[in-house]
């Protein structure tokens, strides 16, 4: 099994487990699931390595939760998993989905109603049935109304996060077999869109059925959909589908250009080779028309391809037809506004939004600390809850200035150790309904980092929530608006906001907007573009609640490229002394 189907099993053993309210567990689970999803390395090759005891020393594993999983690997099914779901035959993963819907809430909507799956819900809501039940209501039953329809627009796509370690295994494991020169993956993976479809695998060999073999036989595969001699189609054990398409290389550029996509931009690119009298296609670039196909001019790279179109090469994630033919036309011909030079990949020094074990994350602020080191960070803050948010035991002013001597002590403990991370003192600091702040100004301003966050009132109308967070965006001790539209991919929409205005306020005030690197996506390159045209300038933040997940920091700089960010927009990516001499303080 891969790392994401362990997750998903040990994610609803948690919440079965919930609805039985057997205390502890269900976290113990989840904290598993949270960490095996966002490893790298797949269990299975930790367990080959070294057992049952490599397993154990998995982060939060201990050794019932490590057997359980040698169980997973060793015959793909789970004794106890099937126990609790007998108790409770729901379709979990579905459900799930809807928000405000948790597993209590779905164990008595099986108990009353006989609740299975999405269908049944959906059908139980639209005669009135859940309404009528003591703890939900009308108005319950119109949010969940909402809700399935919100989850059905996602219909099989998947968030990039969840599914690239995955993707990445298969690709390394196809780059490691004899006769493979290369492998990249396109389509809207490589474009790094925030949920995707698919996996295409592109690959050059000369010995194109062994490498078909090996696809269709992978241990991810739980059906095969079509096994040919160039191309062959799967589907994964976590319901996406895979292809895998074996090409000659000199062809290869025009195939990954083709495949990539998006398709608006390749019509727009196939138009202006028509017009230069060209034909491109999935084989290259050629002189003559698509009837009367000459000469190949082009199609090992796709570098190549837009050079011999007369335009500079434009980087996968900008290829949505947002104006990036133009800025490649302009930029080949030497003239003004021109492609941006994207932030790059690993180009983030500091993370500002770090939630420790003082609130609701996982780990302490010195274990925090050691993982931003070893992930080559060079600073980070810590932005726990405030006392508002009282789920996540959320700070209040006597709390944080505890936390804030802590800190203090730990810089000192780096220092001393030579150990280069400076931890900055932050908050996540809850705005109010009025749009003043959870904590006073007496104790933001002690604060190096102060970040201004919506977790309440989502449904006020969008005068009122711009309202709101413009009065917290214009205190002066409010450095960063976090996940500024408040929406959490495939499971709640953003709340009604105007980001114009938002927008227009941030270059008036000073304040940073964040792209926040989770589940979330937020900010969303639509309004990432609009903060680079403004001069607005953002932070890239992995909203880090343990201490493996600053690897997502990759899917927050993926999401700035899509929105033509330069380094010099994202201002984590400074130093840490010019970072903070541009924040309001």
């Amino acid at each position: 099994m891969d790392n994401n189907s362990i997750a998903k099993i040990l994610y609803e053993v948690g919440e079965y487990l919930e609805m039985q309210e057997v205390p502890f567990k269900p976290r113990a689970y989840e904290k598993v699931a949270q960490v095996i999803e966002s490893l790298e390395e797949p269990v299975l090759e930790i367990y080959k390595k070294g057992g049952l005891k490599a397993v154990e020393e998995i982060q939060g594993v201990g050794l019932s939760i490590a057997e359980k999983i040698e169980e997973l690997l060793k015959t793909g099914k789970l004794k106890y998993y099937d126990q609790l779901k007998k108790k409770t035959p729901v379709n979990l993963s579905e459900l799930s989905k809807i928000e405000g819907l948790g597993p209590k809430g779905i164990k008595k909507l099986y108990q009353k109603l006989g609740i299975k799956d999405m269908a049944d819900l959906e059908k139980a809501a639209k005669a009135g049935k859940i309404g009528k039940l003591a703890g939900f209501g009308p108005k319950s039953e119109e949010n969940i109304l909402k809700g399935i329809g919100f989850a059905k627009s996602f219909g099989g796509r998947f968030l990039i996060g969840s599914v690239m370690p995955g993707i990445r295994q298969i690709q390394n494991r196809l780059r490691g077999l004899n006769n493979v020169k290369r492998v990249e993956v396109a389509g809207s993976t490589r474009r790094r869109k925030e949920t995707i479809g698919d996996a295409d695998f592109l690959v050059i060999s000369d010995k194109p059925k062994e490498i078909m073999d090996y696809f269709v036989a992978m241990p991810e595969v739980l059906k095969v959909l079509a096994h040919g001699d160039t191309k062959s189609s799967v589907k994964l054990r976590n319901g996406m589908n895979a292809d895998l398409r074996v090409l000659p290389e000199e062809s290869y550029g025009a195939a990954l250009n083709y495949f990539t996509g998006s398709k608006t931009h390749n019509v727009a690119l196939r138009q202006i080779a028509i017009k230069k009298g060209l034909t491109l296609s999935e084989y290259g670039l050629f002189k003559g028309t698509a009837e009367k196909r000459g000469k190949l001019i082009a199609g090992k790279t796709e570098e190549e391809i837009y050079e011999a179109l007369g335009m500079d090469y434009i980087e996968p994630e900008m290829r949505e037809m947002t104006g990036e033919i133009e800025a490649s036309l302009r930029q080949a011909q030497g003239k003004p506004n021109g492609l941006p030079k994207l932030i790059k990949y690993g180009e983030i020094k500091g993370d500002l939004q770090i939630q420790t074990n003082w609130t609701d994350g996982e780990n302490s602020i010195e274990e925090m600390a050691e993982a931003a080191i070893k992930d080559g960070l060079e600073y980070i803050a810590i932005t726990d809850h405030t006392k508002r948010l009282a789920m996540t035991n959320g700070l209040d002013e006597k709390r944080i200035l505890k936390q804030m001597a802590e800190i203090d002590a730990l810089n000192l403990k780096l220092k001393t150790k030579n150990l280069k991370l400076r931890i900055l003192k932050g908050s996540e600091c809850d705005i109010l309904k009025d749009g003043s702040m959870d904590l006073p100004d007496s104790i933001l301003s002690k604060l190096d980092v102060v970040g201004a966050s919506v977790h309440s009132l989502f449904n006020l109308p969008q005068k009122e929530q711009t309202a709101r967070i413009v009065r917290a965006m214009r205190n002066p001790n409010v450095d960063i608006l976090f996940h500024p539209t408040g929406r959490i991919l495939q499971r709640r929409e953003p709340y009604a906001v105007d980001m114009d205005e938002i927008i227009k306020v941030a270059k008036e005030t000073g304040t940073i907007l964040e792209i926040n690197a989770s589940e979330r996506a937020d900010l969303k390159d639509e309004y990432i573009k609009k903060c680079v045209e403004a001069g607005v300038k953002m932070a890239i933040d992995s909203d880090s609640h343990t201490a493996n997940h600053f690897s997502s920091i990759e899917y927050g700089i993926a999401q700035a490229r899509r929105g033509w960010a330069e380094k010099k927009d994202i201002i984590n990516a400074w130093p840490v002394e010019k970072m903070l001499s541009f924040l309001k303080k």
